[in-house]
């Protein structure tokens, strides 16, 4: 009996060693077919620090010493990707060359070399620069979709200083399909890893045990106020980073399909009102006018379950699947109406202008003042939280750099009255704002967690 746990031992020590060397092998021989393509990038932007000295801008004022406008070089580092060594292509963040007026690229082998941004996209956070260079090595990319939870990856990148360039990193997938992580961006599909990211190492690889480029590593979650690694790090999909960079090597630009539906996602008590059979699917809740959608006969309440042939998780993976898919095709969407499954045909178009979008929603959306408005229900006071509302408007949408939204309206705000004029239904609200075209400011009475409070819009 000792005999036969001493062998089983030392066989699983003996089993453990390989495994645990092979390991090791398949990491190193990945890092050598990968590292060359991974580079640093450093950017530079001259920005001006406008009168932060009482005293300089006290002795400029009256004497004309000093300059109260100082300008100042900031610098920010991060790392890239080279994905056409023909042409000197490098894919990034588009965080980390924005706005800059110089940006340099640091080869493995020591070598620098000024970058141009060929194109920016920053609704997906990416970028393509270019080089003047020989002798690159790109990376083999990837499919994205093949991944599999609890894969093993490796992050190769800058984290933190460019004395720090190539750092590997492993860990393995710890989801897929990640989004509402970073503010500001549109498009989000992420990769979570465990690998480990730190600043600078945004728009680095992060690699499979193939040596094949399956993400751009770009966020990190750190649960408090310490930017560095906490085990939780997020990279863009290499398939949906091929298909933006392909449209911004060729064209200049993204070039994205547009449905033509506002949607959410399917919560418990969503699912239960319209007894879906569970919480999958994107729920359309409204459609702008002329849009492909409304074309094709899309509905209020319609749930959204299947587009040409992906099944739909949520609001955001429509958002992504509909975003990929050309303009021009017809695909076949799957929905659920009334309880019962109904095949759509849809022809996609591209996707407009944001501020197009929303004055073509007329129905809802007074262009003029950028934000959506609904009627007053009781399912929309449960969305909100809300209670003892029985008149007004409810915002549920507002545009970036709007009127509403840089005179402090948000979202959840109820609109009881403008200017005089009381409001009780959406279409009340809309000829409320069309007799105001001569007015320059106007007051907006709003309820707001259970109080009221007035907000100057001004409406030139």
């Amino acid at each position: 009996m000792n005999k036969i746990i001493l062998y089983t031992f030392l066989l699983f020590s003996f089993l453990s060693s390989q495994s645990a060397k092979y390991y090791s092998d398949t990491f190193s021989n990945v890092v050598k077919k990968v590292n060359a393509a991974v580079v640093t990038i450093n950017s530079e932007k001259i920005v001006s620090n406008e009168r932060r000295n009482p005293f300089e801008e006290f002795f400029y004022e009256d004497f004309g010493y000093g300059n109260p406008n100082r300008e100042r070089t900031t610098k920010a580092l991060g790392s890239g990707v080279i994905v056409d060594a023909k042409n000197g292509h490098i894919i990034t963040n588009n965080h980390v060359v924005e706005g800059a007026d110089q940006i340099s690229i640091v080869l493995m082998d020591e070598r620098e070399f000024d970058a141009e941004v060929l194109a920016t996209d920053p609704k997906s956070d990416l970028a393509i620069l270019k080089i003047d260079a020989k002798n690159l090595t790109q990376v083999t990319l990837g499919n994205s979709d093949n991944l599999d939870v609890g894969e093993w990856v490796l992050a190769i990148g800058s984290p933190f200083s460019s004395s720090l360039s190539h750092t590997v990193t492993a860990g393995i997938v710890s989801a897929k399909g990640r989004t509402n992580v970073i503010g500001g961006i549109d498009y989000e599909d992420f990769i979570q890893t465990d690998a480990a990211i730190n600043p600078g190492n945004s728009g680095g690889a992060l690699v499979n045990l193939d040596a094949e480029l399956i993400g751009i590593n770009t966020a990190i979650a750190t649960g408090g106020y310490m930017r560095s690694n906490a085990g939780v790090g997020f990279a863009i999909p290499s398939n949906l980073a091929s298909v933006i960079m392909n449209d911004l090597i060729s064209e200049g630009r993204v070039i994205r399909s547009w449905l033509g539906v506002f949607i959410q996602d399917v919560d418990d008590g969503i699912s239960k009102n319209l007894k879906l059979p569970d919480r999958q699917g994107a729920l359309v809740t409204d459609i702008v006018d002329g849009s492909p959608a409304e074309k094709a006969g899309f509905k209020i309440k319609d749930v959204i379950i299947d587009f040409s042939g992906n099944k739909i998780k949520n609001s955001s993976h429509l958002k992504n699947v509909v975003s990929s898919t050309r303009p021009k095709t017809i695909p076949n969407v799957k929905i659920i109406r009334d309880g019962k499954e109904k095949f759509l045909k849809v022809e996609l178009v591209e996707l407009p202008k944001e501020d197009e979008i929303f004055a073509r929603n007329s129905s809802s959306l007074p262009s003029s003042l950028g934000m959506r408005v609904e009627n007053i229900n009781q399912s929309i006071l449960n969305r909100f939280g809300l209670e003892n509302i029985d008149n007004g408007v409810i915002v549920i949408d507002i545009l970036n750099s709007s009127i509403a939204s840089k005179s402090g309206i948000t979202i959840g705000d109820v609109i009881s009255r403008v200017g005089d004029t009381e409001i009780n239904s959406v279409s009340e609200f809309r000829i409320a704002i069309n007799n105001l075209k001569d007015q320059e400011s106007v007051l907006f009475l709003i309820k707001r967690r259970g109080g009221s409070i007035f907000i100057p819009l001004e409406m030139n």
